[in-house]
């Protein structure tokens, strides 16, 4: 469900797929790369520190976008119980 302090999921997956295809890019490098008889040991290592930057990136984006929408939902002109505060001197 999304609202107004909700991000689009179409908006997030466009703004992270780059980010997503350059680490799977690099994947499939890492695994090319590997020697005959050591794929995985020469691989494993990369592809979990790529995919665990992929991880942070993308979580961190997602918290970006929830709170610039958060923000712009936000409006000065809006009355809250702040302003009521406010209004009796509080």
């Amino acid at each position: 469900m999304e609202g107004p302090n909700h991000i689009s999921t179409e908006a997030y997956l466009q703004a992270m797929r780059q980010r997503m295809e350059s680490t799977l890019a690099k994947v499939a490098q890492a695994v090319n790369d590997a020697p005959d008889g050591a794929w995985i040991n020469a691989s494993e290592m990369i592809v979990f520190n790529e995919f665990n930057d992929l991880r942070r990136d993308a979580y961190e984006k997602a918290l970006q976008m929830r709170a610039d929408a958060a923000a712009s939902a936000f409006s000065p002109g809006r009355s809250g119980p702040w302003q009521a505060c406010q209004k009796q001197g509080r």
